[in-house]
């Protein structure tokens, strides 16, 4: 993989915020470019706002500014009028392919892997994606820079701070296995 890589992050990868702080870290990296539009964005800040009540929508909002701000070319637009010629198990997916499509994403990097059959995605040369391969994918090829991301956001967690440790717990819980057994062999003593 390379800069020349597209990957159109889903909604569901955006939700949680470790996993979201990290995709965009290795976005900001340089690694593949990420995409996504105003209405997946409205899609995680919405299932955010359901799940934390804590949490006022002008805090995501500028996160959503801020991911926006940083992560260079990520805005998909103009995407819309693809949507109604597809056709995926969930109606309401569409837009996310139509958005790949649009911006010549090879990757959609989803939770929801069956709601992206292969034979629907197949004929626009994308692919579905776990977060956890994609992410472990990168790791293969470039290690030393996703190892390195990965401590920049985990060198961000201040309030408690967290050990290396602790920090690839949250990963595990974010569904990435794999990608934190790699991570902790980059970071163990040779």
């Amino acid at each position: 993989m390379d800069s020349d890589l597209i990957a159109l992050f889903d909604a569901c990868v955006l939700f949680p915020a470790p996993l979201r702080d990290l995709l965009v870290q290795l976005a900001l990296a340089d690694i593949f470019q990420a995409k996504w539009t105003d209405q997946i964005h409205e899609e995680w800040i919405r299932n955010v706002l359901k799940n934390r009540q804590d949490l006022a929508r002008e805090q995501l909002e500028r996160t959503k500014g801020l991911m926006n701000s940083k992560v260079r070319d990520c805005l998909v637009t103009g995407y819309e009028w693809l949507i109604p010629s597809l056709q995926l198990p969930d109606l309401d997916d569409r837009h996310v392919l139509a958005a790949a499509i649009n911006s010549n994403a090879k990757i959609i990097v989803t939770f929801n892997l069956k709601d992206f059959p292969d034979s629907a995605l197949n004929p626009y040369g994308i692919e579905a994606k776990h977060p956890d391969d994609f992410i472990a994918d990168l790791i293969e090829l470039q290690p030393l820079i996703v190892a390195g991301e990965a401590e920049v956001v985990r060198q961000r967690l201040k309030n408690p701070p967290k050990t290396f440790d602790e920090y690839t717990e949250i990963l595990l819980k974010q569904g990435l296995p794999r990608s934190v057994t790699m991570l902790k062999k980059l970071n163990s003593p040779i």
